[in-house]
Parts: structure tokens; C-alpha cells; sequence
């Protein structure tokens, strides 16, 4: 179980990497675009460019800002509840999570494959979807295995809870 945690970490490290890149690679890309165009001489296809950046964005984000913990929730309710009520609403609502992005994981790979058999292109630049469908459904299923893997902490934490 270590070397499969392990592994995970490294993949979330690699996209979250990935995700630095591509943001920093926007916003350059927006403001030489920006410039460009005030001189008449905008960059072909930025508005594209600008789109995939986004997806593999938010593709390489999805894990690590989980794993932080840095989406938003709200927990008012929730934590006048007791810990275990906590530990078993957290195990339910990750399970709902882990169901959800498991079936939306596996449809991105199947849109891929489509997408890959039909050769579509961005209208454009004429550069292949396959490849930005492939890369956010490659950081989904680190996603999806992510949200596993915390199911599994919560599971540990309520045992813990319960031998006390």
C-alpha cells in the first residue's frame, strides 16, 4: 500500500508541475496576445492555445488541491457534530465523490478513444483533441485514486475513533 501511495504522491507532484507550467504558459501566452493585438498583430489560434492551457490546468490541479484539502466546503453543520458522526459523513460523501469522478474518468477515456478514431481537430490550428482529452482523463483517474486513498485515512481515523 506504501508504494502505491507513494507513486500517487509522485504523479500528483508531476501534474501539479505540469499544472504550474501551463498556467504560467497562459497567462504569458494572454498578455504577448494582449500586446499583439494593440499592434494589429494578434497570436493565431491563442484563443485555443488559451482553452487547452485551461483544461490541463485544472486536470493537473484536481489532486493536489484534494489532497490539501483546498476545495471549498462547508462545514457550519458539521462540526458541532461528534467526531465519529464527522469521520462517517466524510467516509459517505467521498464514496458519493469517488463513484461520481470514477464514471466520469472512464467516460473521458472512452471520449478520447472516439475523439482519437474520428481524427477531430481544433478548428484553428488543427491540433489534435485526443491528446488534451487523454491528459485530463489521466488527472482524473489521479483523482479518482486520490479520493480513494483518503477514503481509506477517514476508514483508518474512524477505527482509531473507535478503539478510544
Amino acid at each position: 500500500m506504501r508504494v502505491i501511495i507513494q507513486a500517487l504522491n509522485k504523479f500528483t507532484d508531476v501534474l501539479k508541475l505540469i499544472g504550474a507550467i501551463a498556467l504560467t504558459a497562459m497567462m504569458m501566452l494572454t498578455v504577448v496576445d494582449v500586446i499583439g493585438r494593440y499592434f494589429k498583430s494578434p497570436i493565431f489560434g491563442s484563443v485555443e492555445l488559451v482553452g487547452f492551457l485551461a483544461t490541463i490546468v485544472v486536470a493537473a490541479a484536481l489532486p493536489y488541491t484534494y489532497k490539501m484539502d483546498g476545495h471549498v466546503g462547508v462545514e457550519i453543520l458539521v462540526r458541532l457534530l461528534s467526531e465519529k458522526t464527522q469521520a462517517w459523513i466524510d467516509i459517505l460523501t467521498r464514496s458519493l465523490t469517488l463513484v461520481l469522478f470514477a464514471l466520469i474518468t472512464w467516460q473521458m477515456f472512452l471520449y478520447g478513444e472516439d475523439i482519437y478514431k474520428t481524427g477531430e481537430v481544433s478548428m484553428n490550428l488543427e491540433f489534435p483533441i485526443y491528446y488534451i482529452v487523454y491528459l485530463l482523463a489521466f488527472g482524473l483517474l489521479i483523482f479518482t485514486v486520490t479520493i480513494l486513498e483518503t477514503i481509506f485515512h477517514d476508514i483508518k481515523k474512524l477505527r482509531e475513533l473507535h478503539t478510544k
